[in-house]
């Protein structure tokens, strides 16, 4: 059997996406632990053959010198100083610093993850070598996230008044890199659609545009709704009761969102990123700003049908990302990786 040690605290902040990524690929390996030959650790620092490290706490930067406990490193990308720099508000010395140590972290890593390839190249520009580097993709379970009866569906949308109403969900962490002022704006422009957000402000005060958000967030127009953070339980549902999923992110890497969306078979819109392009090209409705945005929602509120195209889309690009075919790419990974270190 194949040892590997998970080191992460990515589920200890609830609503955002590293956390889930994480938990998704926790519930895959030990499903198929057996099968995978992989006997699967949490947190645990005693010898093993390959330590996984989601995220980047000290505690795990220094375990990375005791390399004969720890075996082989790998490290999973979810952020770069660049994605950070959006996302959270720090003074600026810290920030320098930070950035630095989530460099310096990577840099001790002996494998690296990358959940989109866009990311290759930026790693590259910190001088970490491309053959050090692997894309997997993120995935998301169809045993939690799966479209439910039309019956069902219905029946919720009509207990909420939303039966007559094109009905657009967001979801993530409430951060000006989400695009959520735009959301709120599509919101205030079309008073006969309906509005949900799903998510909050994950890291309080740190989140960026905290500030300039909380009052709208805390005041919306009366066609939006902000659930604040939701189990996925409960995202498994908005996401049903939804006609079209609408990221405007301006910067991503992967969103699990997206993929919950996909396996939901809701149509997904997303502000047009090149990010996207090189994982999911195709699979959405592409919109180059808040102005686009607005005009496709109006379409597809007078012409519904026209999105059938994109639920189909997005049952397709769930049964790429299907957790067999995810599960067959980290199996492999990790026993190349462990021969690696023979």
């Amino acid at each position: 059997m194949l040892r590997v040690t998970m080191f992460s605290q990515a589920d200890s902040v609830k609503g955002q996406g590293v956390g889930s990524a994480y938990l998704e690929l926790i519930a895959l390996l030990r499903k198929y632990e057996k099968e995978s030959q992989i006997e699967l650790r949490i947190n645990e620092f005693k010898k093993t053959d390959i330590s996984h490290y989601h995220t980047i706490n000290l505690s795990y930067y220094l375990s990375t010198f005791f390399p004969k406990i720890v075996g082989r490193r790998i490290g999973y990308v979810h952020f770069v100083p660049e994605t950070l720099e959006d996302s959270l508000e720090m003074p600026r010395l810290f920030k320098h610093i930070f950035y630095r140590y989530v460099i310096a972290f990577y840099k001790r890593m002996d494998h690296l993850v990358v959940v989109n390839p866009s990311f290759i190249p930026v790693l590259e520009k910190y001088g970490i070598s491309k053959e050090k580097v692997t894309y997997i993709p993120n995935f998301v379970s169809s045993e939690r996230f799966y479209p439910l009866p039309n019956s069902v569906r219905k029946a919720e949308r009509v207990q909420r008044g939303w039966d007559e109403r094109l009905v657009v969900l967001g979801a993530g962490q409430i951060q000006m890199r989400k695009g959520v002022d735009d959301f709120i704006r599509l919101a205030e422009e079309n008073p006969s659609i309906q509005f949900i957000w799903a998510g909050g402000f994950s890291f309080g005060k740190l989140s960026n545009g905290y500030e300039q958000l909380k009052e709208k967030v805390e005041h919306p127009p009366n066609n939006l709704l902000f659930t604040g953070i939701v189990s996925r339980e409960e995202l498994h549902l908005y996401y049903n009761l939804a006609d079209i999923f609408l990221l405007p992110s301006h910067s991503e890497l992967f969103p699990m969102c997206i993929l919950e969306a996909f396996n939901c078979g809701t149509p997904v819109m997303l502000r047009d990123l090149p990010l996207y392009q090189a994982i999911i090209e195709d699979d959405y409705i592409a919109a180059k700003d808040k102005e686009e945005m607005s005009r496709l929602l109006v379409k597809y509120q007078t012409s519904p049908k026209e999105l059938k195209h994109y639920q189909l889309r997005s049952k397709d690009a769930a049964a790429y990302y299907s957790e067999q075919n995810i599960l067959k790419k980290w199996r492999a990974f990790y026993h190349e990786q462990k021969k690696m270190s023979e």
